[in-house]
């Protein structure tokens, strides 16, 4: 029988809802294959600088909005969209007025970044 530790994982914090919930996971249970960062802030302004990975970085954004750039390009990504991030592409991102929540999916099992500056 499977145990339950195996199947769940619970927020370091010990909260039990998904408010302000800002963390990073690797290795997930059952062999997942993915990475996840979870980023929730309401400050204007904020993100990573200039970086890529040699796997494709998935953005579902849940609220607010941030100014993409990936590569030479540009974009708004608002609440209700999904922005993916080809392998091997330069990208940041810096949050909009009233901030950002998001899911940051990682297709690799552990973060692998290498930071352009």
């Amino acid at each position: 029988m499977t145990d339950v530790s195996e199947l769940v994982v619970n927020r370091a914090d010990g909260r039990d809802d998904g408010e302000d919930w800002t963390e990073n996971y690797e290795e997930l249970p059952g062999a997942a294959g993915i990475s996840i960062i979870l980023e929730s802030t309401t400050q204007e302004g904020v993100g990573p600088r200039l970086h890529k990975h040699p796997y494709p970085e998935t953005f579902i954004i849940r609220r607010g909005s941030a100014t993409f750039t990936v590569d030479t390009v540009e974009v708004v990504g608002r609440a209700g969209q999904i922005l993916v991030v080809p392998a091997d592409t330069a990208h940041k991102f810096k949050t909009g007025p009233g901030g950002y929540e998001a899911v940051h999916i990682h297709a690799n099992s552990s973060f692998e970044t290498e930071w352009l500056e």
